[in-house]
This record gives structure tokens, sequence and C-alpha cells, in this order.
């Protein structure tokens, strides 16, 4: 199958994984990479491999290249993605899809008027351990599912990031920030969200920098920090919990319950188990992974909408899925301002689940 040729814009932390992805995926070509800080962008370059090293614009007008992986802070993700759509690219962002709905919005329909396709992170779902209680769930083994219960419980992110601010900005917070890998998770075990409540908080205006050349740095807080909402499928109604406010972080918990068992979940960013299930009158029993990708496999979402395109098909990580998610995050955040319980505009189709052999039969 022919490579699709890839560019990546933003070469900060998250970039070494996603520049890796050339090596795992064989579909994927990437070909060139830029920064703001360009010496930034030329030592990532020459760390993994890649031919070219340039300014935005340089990539942008690039016309070899036919996908931007797009891994610019949360503000930035709408400018530079609807910029590589004008050009003519697909364009793969990092979660979340955009900041405002708005932006979001002019994007799939930029994409959608130049023939164009939009994924987004997170791509976890797609990982062995998600997709091992994918299967468990379709086929039956808890029953129809009632509840589920997910939670990110931690510190913030201020004690080892050593620039951690704009997780304290617009667009970040712990349920922008976290909270996409649960409710993709949940999405896409679940189908979409319907109506959504919720309460929010700052629990400390200022953070203090831990680590680094800016460690003992005071930054300024603009956004909650802890986050719960109450989620309500077409069966199941789900809670959410997202915290950077605690004295210490927990493990994170995903768990669907049903009318015939339960399933314990992995840490929704994480691509890997455990994966539990309780049956009826049974005790708790660890599920073999049944699906590959069980390791930090960031880039699969790219890997296969190159395969999509290529086949003709939906891929799976979606830019209308992370819209629904981008949607359900607003929502909470306008339930716990009104008081009241919101619906949902944007419907999904769940996406199709990954073969056990892939990609072969993507």
């Amino acid at each position: 199958m022919r490579q699709l040729t890839v560019g990546i814009i933003g070469c900060g932390n998250i970039s070494t994984i996603y520049m890796q992805a050339g090596r795992t995926f064989p579909v994927l070509h990437i070909a060139a990479c830029a920064d703001l800080d360009e010496e930034r962008a030329r030592a990532q370059a020459a760390a993994h491999g890649i031919p070219k090293a340039c300014s935005v614009a340089e990539l942008l007008r690039d016309e070899s290249i036919e996908l931007v992986v797009n891994l610019t802070v949360p503000l930035a993700h709408a400018e530079v993605a609807l910029a590589a759509l004008e050009a003519g690219k697909h364009v793969y962002n990092e979660k979340p899809l955009a900041v405002s709905r708005d932006d979001a919005r002019k994007m799939l329909d930029l994409a959608q008027s130049r023939g164009l396709r939009v994924g987004c992170a997170p791509d976890t779902f797609l990982g062995g351990g998600l997709q091992t209680c994918r299967a468990l769930l379709d086929a039956g083994a808890i029953g129809r599912p009632v509840s589920a219960t997910a939670a990110m419980l931690s510190p913030g992110p201020e004690r080892w990031h050593p620039n951690p601010d704009f997780f304290y900005q617009h667009g970040a917070g712990p349920l922008f920030d976290m909270g996409p890998y649960y409710l993709t998770a949940l999405a896409t075990l679940l189908g979409p969200a319907r109506n959504v409540s919720g309460s929010t908080r700052i629990t400390h205006t200022t953070r203090t920098i831990g680590s680094g050349a800016r460690a003992g740095t005071t930054i300024p807080v603009s956004t909650p920090t802890h986050v719960t909402a109450l989620l309500e499928y077409d069966e199941a109604v789900a809670t959410l919990t997202t915290s950077f406010d605690l004295a210490e972080g927990y493990p994170a918990r995903l768990e669907i319950f049903g009318t015939e068992g339960a399933l314990r979940l992995p840490d929704p960013n994480t691509f890997g188990g455990p994966v539990q299930l309780k049956r009826r009158g049974g005790e708790w029993e660890e599920v073999p992974i049944a699906h590959g990708y069980t390791t930090n496999s960031r880039g699969i979402g790219v890997a296969d909408l190159a395969y999509a395109i290529a086949e003709g098909r939906p891929h799976r990580a979606s830019g209308e899925l992370a819209f629904h998610v981008l949607e359900t995050m607003h929502a909470i955040y306008e339930s716990a301002t009104s008081g009241h319980r919101l619906s949902l505009e944007s419907a999904i189709t769940r996406p199709d689940a990954l073969p056990v052999v892939w990609p072969e039969g993507a």
C-alpha cells in the first residue's frame, strides 16, 4: 500500500512518540517537522531521522505533505488545522480537536468542502486493552450496560512538567487535558452521550512549578481544576471526575456495570491492560488481551486514517468523534455555570472495532 506523506507541526514533549510512528506503521512516511522554535524542530528531526526540519509556513507550503499531524498547544489547534486544510492537506490533531466548538465546526465543514479528512487523538481506544473491552461488551459479557464510573484524580502536572502554564489556561485543565481519554472510551463503548450535568471548581488560584529551569515560579490558574459530571447515554448513566487538586495521584478508574456482570477497564490513557470481568455470582477474573498494540502506540489513529483514505472507508479516530467529546466537555462547563441539565446536539456512530489482526483487514 502506498505510504502517506506526513508533516508534524509542534515538536514538544508528545512529538517523540508520533515521530516513532513512521517505524511502527509503514503506511506513514514522516517527511518533515516544524515548530515555532526551529532549533527544536531541527533537534527532533536529527534524533528521529526525519528528512526535513523547517518553519511552519514552509511545511504548509510543501506540496508533497499530504497530512499534517498537529501537536501544538490546545489554543493553536484550530489555527494550525485550518491553515493546513486551506493548504489542501488532511489533518490529525492532538486532543482536544479545538478549544471552541465554533472553530471545531469550521474545521469539519472546511474539510468536507475540500474532500479532506480530519482525525483527532486520543487513539488509545484502538489499543489492545480497550478493544478487548469492546469485544466483551459487544458479545454481551456483562449483559446490558447500566452504569459506568470514570475518574482521573491527580495533584496536577506542575510537579513534573517544566512548562505547565497551558494546563491551567482556557482549553486545558483536567477535563480538557485528560477528559478526552475517558469520554472517547465511553463514547466508543456506549455510543454518544445524550444529556450532561456538571459541577466545577478552582481550588487553588495559583500553582508553583516543581521541576526544570523554572522551578519555584508561580503561575496563575484560569480554568476549572476539579470537575465532576453526570453523563446520560442511551442505556447507561455514567459519572466522570477529573481533578488536578488532590494531595497525591490515585489509579485511573473506569468501570462499566451491567445487568449480568461488570467490567474493569484499563487506564484509557494507555493501550494495554489489565482487563477484569466479573460475571453474575462469580469472582473478578483477568481477561487475556485479545488484540495487538498494547504498548504506547500513539499514531495508530494516524495510521488508520491513512489506510482509510486508501480503502475509501471511515477512519476510526475521527473529527466527528472528537467534536462530540468537545461538545460534551463544553456542556459540562455550561451546566455547571447554569445549574441545568443540558442536551447534546452532536450524534455519532460508534467507530468500527479494530480487527484482531490489523492492519490486515483494516
